[in-house]
């Protein structure tokens, strides 16, 4: 039997676990703020979900998904990312019909997908993203951008560069994939053979490639932005002056296209500018994406999203040497000492919790000395000491690890005298 855990996943321990929790509250408390609620989807989905929701010319799907038939020999797919998953549930849930428009909604969760593990990118990774539906108002993106630089400067993530870029509407986009396919067909022999195969089927693509960034057709390819209708245009300019009057800097990048066959209009991605953070500095990326709801049977519905991955922000945080959230420490550890004082400490611990204590005692029978040992690796606030004699007179005594100070007080008054030293706050 193999105990090693596959390659590209990772064991997220205690200590850490708080980071991921803290980066996690303090998203979805924005989030609320701006007025985006939960949403939860499955971790699988039939596997179409994905091929005709993020494209089947994208790497994610020829590339990098898990798929797998069930018992029913039914195609089934660990989601790759969470954009399609919300769009086939507000289909499918009919949240289009909802009065409160736009859909504004968020999510966490694993997502899954074959990729080369690096820093930050893993196979099985955790991903936070909002996604904003029926509404069409560039307003609308630049909300959705302030909120996604307010989660960052919630974290202490300072250093940053938003790119932003416009994919125009389909017919923008028509004239400028003919104009791509015009410019690189001549040469498209001398490109990998994914950018072959794109050239017909997704030309806007070929910017994306890795491989052949450095190809001098690249720096000269035709812009989208060279081919903006009016509408494309008017949308793009509407964007630029919102971001401009909430502060927000922006750079354009007409290389700027995203992975993802669904976007149109804008697109974006915020990188760190954190000295030492890495060669691939993308934090997030999202866009617009007006065709999407209609790919699972919705009606005409434009949307907007970003995704970002915990484990990157958690690389952000520490480039910028954010003091990083520890796990809390006890507020009591309880010591009993005798036959009577052990069966009573769980009826102690309990009363103890109740009040939103964090407390602990011992369950492996040790000595005084090496319970007191374990409150101090707990770096507990104080200890509760309780043996047959105290128990009979219905005491206890308090030692404060901090200065080892004791004091004897009533068991009736202990709860109340605890909440006391965590400063009256009974929840944390």
């Amino acid at each position: 039997m193999s105990v090693q855990l596959p390659r590209g996943t990772q064991d997220i321990l205690p200590e850490d676990a708080v980071i991921w929790q803290y980066i996690e509250k303090v998203a979805k408390e924005v989030c609320e703020t701006y007025n985006f609620e939960e949403i939860r989807t499955p971790i699988f989905e039939h596997t179409e979900v994905f091929t005709r929701g993020v494209g089947d010319t994208t790497d994610i799907v020829q590339k990098e998904m898990y798929t797998f038939k069930d018992r029913g020999d039914r195609s089934l797919t660990l989601r790759p990312e969470g954009t399609a998953s919300v769009a086939r549930s507000y289909v499918g849930n009919k949240l289009f019909g909802s009065p409160n428009q736009p859909t504004k909604l968020y999510y966490t969760g694993p997502m899954f997908r074959y990729e080369r593990p690096q820093a930050g990118r893993m196979r099985q990774f955790v991903q936070f993203g909002v996604e904003a539906l029926g509404s069409a108002s560039p307003q609308l993106d630049a909300e959705v951008l302030a909120l996604l630089v307010d989660i960052c400067k919630r974290l202490g993530i300072v250093n940053l560069k938003l790119v932003i870029n416009s994919l125009g509407d389909s017919e923008s986009r028509i004239a400028h994939r003919e104009a791509l396919i015009s410019h690189f067909k001549p040469a498209i022999g001398e490109f990998c053979s994914d950018c072959q195969a794109r050239l017909e089927k997704n030309p806007l693509r070929i910017l994306d490639c890795k491989k052949d960034r450095e190809h001098p057709l690249m720096n000269t390819a035709p812009s989208i932005l060279d081919f903006l209708n009016d509408t494309s245009s008017n949308y793009f300019t509407q964007l630029k002056e919102t971001l401009d009057m909430l502060g927000i800097s922006y750079t354009v990048d007409p290389t700027l296209v995203r992975g993802l066959d669904y976007y149109n209009h804008t697109a974006f991605e915020l990188m760190s500018t954190a000295p030492g953070f890495g060669a691939i500095t993308t934090l997030c990326g999202g866009g617009r994406y007006n065709g999407l709801v209609q790919e699972f049977g919705g009606p005409e519905t434009p949307g907007i999203g970003f995704a970002f991955s915990i484990e990157r922000f958690i690389l952000a945080m520490k480039a910028e040497q954010v003091e990083l959230p520890k796990r809390r420490n006890l507020d009591a550890y309880v010591v009993a000492l005798g036959d009577e004082a052990n069966k009573r400490a769980p009826l102690i611990v309990h009363q103890l919790r109740q009040a939103g204590l964090r407390v602990d005692k011992d369950y492996l029978n040790k000595k005084m000395k090496a319970q007191l040992k374990a409150a101090d690796r707990y770096a507990a606030s104080c200890t509760v000491i309780i043996g047959d004699d105290e128990l009979s007179r219905e005491e206890a005594v308090i030692k404060h690890m901090s200065s080892g100070e004791q004091k004897t007080i009533p068991l009736s008054e202990l709860v109340s005298h605890i909440v006391d030293l965590r400063g009256g706050k009974q929840n944390d």
